[in-house]
């Protein structure tokens, strides 16, 4: 009875882990976007991006910049560290295969786009790699 429990808790703390690093995928990601369209990101942009008060992506930055992930101090720009730009390459790839793949799967796009956003922070690696092997396969 004991191996089917703990064989049954394996997914939920798997999940339970992509789960705490979702904030700072999704925060890593959108500076190199506004770094890419703006040419820099500020705490600011980054409340707009993600509707939220400029206190909560103060405090998110904080913490990722603890988390050697960003470079921030007050009234600079926000950047990315070298492991904060590769965690958002990453992000972004992740997020681009399950967008793609849902499209592939006839989801409208404005769908697609909404559920991607969710989903990319949970799809593991083999799931992932499944995908890209049924997009290619689609060509």
């Amino acid at each position: 009875m004991k191996d089917k429990v703990k064989a049954r808790s394996v997914p939920f703390s798997q999940t339970r882990s992509r789960h705490a690093s979702e904030t700072a995928e999704d925060y890593v990601e959108a500076v190199m976007e506004l770094i890419e369209e703006k040419g820099e990101c500020r705490v600011l942009d980054l409340a707009r991006y993600f509707n939220v008060s400029h206190v909560t992506v103060s405090r998110i930055v904080k913490r990722l910049h603890d988390e050697k992930l960003l470079i921030s101090s007050p009234y600079k720009p926000v950047r990315l560290t070298d492991a904060g730009a590769k965690l958002a390459k990453r992000a972004k790839e992740r997020h681009a295969i399950v967008l793609d793949f849902l499209i592939a799967l006839g989801v409208d796009k404005a769908n697609a786009e909404i559920d991607s956003e969710g989903i990319e922070h949970y799809v593991g690696s083999k799931t992932l790699t499944a995908m890209k092997r049924f997009l290619k396969s689609q060509k």
